[in-house]
């Protein structure tokens, strides 16, 4: 394995999950790339017209500050995130869009041979109603992808 594929979020518990999977590749003497997917940046920037009497959105059009903001903040987590390794090998890389398929598409773009990521504690309910991203991934992967357990 040369390409261990870090998925991180911006959840707190990314230092362990980027931490475990950073050793990991160091012990395989591998290449690490930090993976951040930004959540389709439209939907925060979209501008409605007046619906059901309420006048709050306009021009029906994307905000393009809101979107290069939110790239812009998930590029400097990212730059913070590598620093904590002290090592300028490690690469990162950034998504835009559903979670799953922002991994899964950098995995195969970038070559990884492993793919590093967290299982949140999600409830039974919404696990059954949406699934979650690891169960997405792991059903649609054609690489090994390591899990880190993150508890609550």
């Amino acid at each position: 394995m040369k390409k261990v594929l870090i998925a991180i979020d911006y959840h707190p518990n990314s230092e362990v999950v980027a931490s475990a999977g950073y050793e990991l590749a160091k012990s395989m003497n591998a290449e690490v790339c930090l993976l951040h997917v930004l959540a389709e940046v439209s939907h925060y920037g979209v501008n409605y017209s007046e619906f059901l009497g309420y006048p709050g959105y306009e021009n029906m059009g994307v905000d393009l500050n809101v979107t290069a903001q939110l790239q812009e903040m998930a590029q400097e987590y990212l730059k913070s995130a590598k620093k904590q390794f002290n090592d300028d090998k490690v690469s990162t890389a950034l998504e835009i869009g559903e979670t799953h398929r922002g991994i899964l598409k950098y995995a195969k773009e970038w070559g990884a041979d492993l793919i590093v990521m967290g299982t949140h504690s999600h409830s039974t309910l919404e696990k059954v109603l949406v699934g979650t991203v690891a169960s997405k991934v792991l059903e649609k992967t054609e690489v090994p992808v390591y899990m880190v357990p993150i508890k609550r």
